[in-house]
C-alpha cells in the first residue's frame, strides 16, 4: 500500500504528499484551513471565489482568501464561465501569492449553475478547455481543474473533459465520482475516473468524492489507480484524516492518535475562529463547528445541544471547560 503514498509534481510544484484538502464552500475558512494545514496535506485550498467578483475587488471576496505562510503550499479555486476575465483574475491570485489555481467545473447549486459555472460547465467542454487556456496563458503557477463525471448518468463526460485539459496544459483534473444531477446523493462512481487515468498520458488524476478515512482511501486508490486523493467533506470535524490515512496506507493498521485528539482539535479550532471573526461571527461558527467534531459521538449530545442554545461565547466556554472529554477516548476502544 505503500506505493500509493507520494509525492506530487504539478508543474515545477512538488506537493509533499498526495492527498490533498478540497475546497467547500461556506467552510474553507481561516481558521479551517489553517487548523487543516496543520496535519500536513500536500495541499489545501480556498473556498471557490467567483470571477465577476475577484475582477470588482469585492472586498468580502478578498477576505476569502486570507492565508498566512504557515498553510503552503495553497491553492485558491476560480468559478465563472468567462474566458474573457479568466486569465486577469488568475493574474490577481498569482500576485496573491497562491501556489495553484484550480478551475471550479464541479460545484452542482443552481445558483452556481444558472449562468453555465460550476458544473454548468460540464455541458460545455470545450469552454472548460477556452477558460482554462486563458488562465494558463496568464499565470506561471501551475492551473488544475475540478470536474464530475458528467452532467447526469446519460451524459458521462469525464475523459472528453480530461483530454480537453492535457490538451491546454493543465496540469491534474480532479474528479468526483457523482454526476451534477446526483449532488451529494448516492455512492460516488470511481469507474469513470479509472478510465480517465488510463486515458491521460501527461495530466495527473486525482479522485474525489466518499473519501472519508484510511479504508475508503485505499479502495479509491485500488479502483481509480489515481495519482492522488482529494479529500472534501472527510475533513470536516477530522482536520487530521491525512495523518489517518497516511498510517493507514502505510501500515494497514486503524489510526489510534495520541492523547484526546478530538479535544485537542476542537479546541484549537474554536481559539482560531476567535482570534479570527468578531464575537456575534464566532458563535454562528462555533455552533457548525462542533457539529461537525461532535456529531459521530453519542456520549457529546449534552455538550452539542448546549453549544447550539448558547446565546454568547462565554456560556460555549463554560460548557467546554466542565465537559468529560473522557467520552471520546471510551469510545475510541470500543
Amino acid at each position: 500500500m505503500k506505493k500509493f503514498i507520494q509525492p506530487l509534481q504539478l508543474g515545477d510544484l512538488v506537493l509533499p504528499v498526495n492527498i490533498l484538502y478540497a475546497p467547500l464552500a461556506g467552510c474553507s475558512d481561516f481558521p479551517f484551513r489553517k487548523i487543516n494545514s496543520s496535519y500536513g496535506p500536500g495541499l489545501v485550498f480556498c473556498e471557490m471565489v467567483k470571477m465577476d467578483a475577484l475582477i470588482r475587488h469585492d472586498p468580502s471576496t478578498y477576505h476569502l482568501l486570507d492565508y498566512d505562510t504557515s498553510m503552503h503550499p495553497i491553492g485558491a479555486q476560480l468559478c465563472g464561465s468567462k474566458p474573457e476575465l479568466a486569465g486577469d483574475c488568475a493574474k490577481i491570485l498569482e500576485d496573491l501569492g497562491f501556489d495553484v489555481i484550480d478551475l471550479n467545473c464541479g460545484c452542482p447549486v443552481d445558483k452556481v449553475t444558472k449562468d453555465g459555472s460550476g458544473s454548468g460547465l460540464l455541458k460545455t467542454p470545450e469552454l472548460i478547455g477556452d477558460i482554462l487556456y486563458q488562465i494558463i496563458k496568464a499565470v506561471k503557477i501551475p492551473v488544475t481543474v475540478k470536474i464530475r463525471i458528467g452532467w447526469d448518468h446519460d451524459h458521462i463526460n469525464a475523459k472528453e473533459i480530461t483530454k480537453i485539459a492535457e490538451n491546454v496544459g493543465a496540469k491534474a483534473i480532479t474528479i468526483h465520482g457523482r454526476t451534477r444531477s446526483q449532488g451529494y446523493k448516492g455512492p460516488a462512481d470511481w469507474n469513470p475516473i479509472r478510465e480517465c487515468k488510463e486515458c491521460a498520458t501527461k495530466i495527473k488524476v486525482i479522485a474525489n468524492g466518499d473519501i472519508m478515512d484510511g479504508p475508503s482511501a485505499k479502495a479509491a486508490f485500488e479502483t481509480t489507480q489515481a495519482d492522488g486523493l482529494l479529500v472534501a467533506r472527510g475533513t470536516m470535524g477530522k482536520p487530521w484524516v491525512v495523518q489517518e490515512i497516511l498510517h493507514y496506507l502505510t501500515t494497514g493498521k486503524p489510526y489510534e492518535p495520541a492523547g484526546n485528539l478530538l479535544q485537542e482539535a476542537f479546541s484549537r479550532h474554536m481559539e482560531m475562529t476567535l482570534a479570527y471573526e468578531n464575537d456575534r461571527y464566532a458563535l454562528l461558527a462555533l455552533r457548525r463547528i462542533a457539529c461537525w467534531y461532535l456529531k459521530e459521538h453519542k456520549g457529546a449530545r449534552l455538550l452539542r445541544d448546549g453549544i447550539n442554545k448558547a446565546k454568547n461565547l462565554a456560556e460555549i466556554q463554560l460548557l467546554l471547560e466542565s465537559h468529560d472529554w473522557n467520552f471520546a477516548k471510551e469510545e475510541a476502544l470500543l
